[in-house]
């Protein structure tokens, strides 16, 4: 399966290779909200995880939905900047129903498409608040808090992300940015000396040019289709994001794909049977796809019945038989079942088929 950006007609010039303080910002944030997902940087979310004032930690969990399961498209800033301000600044110039129905794009949908804004659409004011509610009562809250007073909350988000600069961040991007831009250099001579078909390959193995030229190829186990031959395309490289490729092309927003720099060593394989057992379990196309979506966060089953468009019964006999297997942990949250990936067991079970579903 792949995602297809179509690019016929487009200069070179409008396909920039980039960092992004803000993006690598939201890239760190996912690091200390899942560092299952990121084995070889344990010490790292370790290490800062316990430095973090009490406040500043509780701030980070009210917010955390915006980078945990899927990264809000928010943090992936098409026109990157020269720094973290000047980022926020360009976010602060969005209208808050933009803005609101970005920062609501974090559903790990099968298909990537911007709803309407919330604040102007009662289905998708309803279907936000349930994600909120089944994330626990302080992503509610803040659901809530930027539902009913959308500037308040924009202005407590930036003062939080601030606030991680000050703590941790700028320590963390003095020594990163220096790789990053030589990493985006290197990409964008690439570009101008072998064509795109070899900087999206020396990018990364799950992106491509299609035969005749005219699209780029994402290969993940989601699929959709956008164009960038009005804006252009935007590739910004990070440090924390291995093994995740992340994709932002919503409709009306300029594409833009982070990529890893780095490919930290995944711990071995385990017992061939066990593999074998989950091997089995994960014959089926459907329990593959749902991994994808369980490996980002707890879901439950009414949210993977609509992501997918399968009922909940189908869902239920699907997920009994990755719990069988061992892949799943399972939770309850008041009146919601939460089931997520168990990211140590699927780690064990092979590096190849981590990086699929985390892709």
């Amino acid at each position: 399966m792949a995602n297809v950006i179509d690019i016929a007609g487009l200069p070179s010039e409008r396909i920039v290779f980039s960092p992004s303080p803000l993006a690598e910002l939201g890239a760190a944030l996912h690091v200390l909200s899942e560092p299952g997902h990121h084995p070889g940087l344990h010490g790292w979310a370790t290490a800062t995880s316990s430095a973090l004032k009490p406040d500043l930690a509780d701030r980070l969990c009210e917010a955390d939905f915006l980078w945990r399961s899927s990264r809000s498209d928010l943090l992936l800033p098409a026109v990157p900047g020269a720094t973290l301000a000047e980022e926020l600044d360009a976010l602060d110039r969005i209208d808050d129903e933009t803005f609101v129905a970005a920062a609501f794009e974090i559903a790990c949908s099968a298909a990537y498409s911007r709803r309407t804004s919330p604040l102007v659409d009662a289905d998708e004011r309803a279907r936000v608040r349930e994600l909120a509610a089944a994330r626990g009562p302080r992503q509610a809250a803040f659901t809530h808090r930027m539902l009913e007073d959308p500037d308040g909350l924009r202005v407590w988000l930036r003062r939080l992300l601030e606030d991680c600069d000050e703590a941790f961040f700028a320590d963390t991007w003095r020594r990163t940015r220096i790789q990053l831009a030589a990493d985006a250099r290197h990409k964008a001579e690439l570009l101008q000396r072998k064509g795109l078909g070899e900087a999206l390959t020396a990018a990364s193995a799950a992106l491509s040019l299609s035969e005749d030229g005219d699209s780029i190829l994402v290969d993940k186990l989601a699929g959709g289709r956008t164009t960038a031959y009005g804006d252009g395309i935007t590739f910004i490289p990070t440090a924390f994001g291995w093994p995740h490729l992340i994709v932002v092309y919503a409709p009306g927003w300029r594409p833009v794909i982070q990529y890893p720099v780095a490919t930290p060593e995944l711990p071995p394989p385990a017992a061939l049977e066990l593999v074998q057992r989950r091997i089995e379990a994960l014959a089926h196309p459907m329990r593959m796809r749902l991994c994808r979506t369980l490996a980002r966060g707890p879901h439950t089953t009414g949210e993977l019945s609509e992501s997918y468009g399968i009922t909940p019964p189908e869902v239920s006999r699907h997920i009994a038989v990755l719990k069988k297997a061992g892949l799943l942990a399972t939770r309850r949250r008041g009146r919601y079942v939460l089931h997520q990936l168990d990211l140590p067991s699927v780690a064990r079970l092979g590096s190849d088929f981590l990086e699929s579903v985390l892709r």
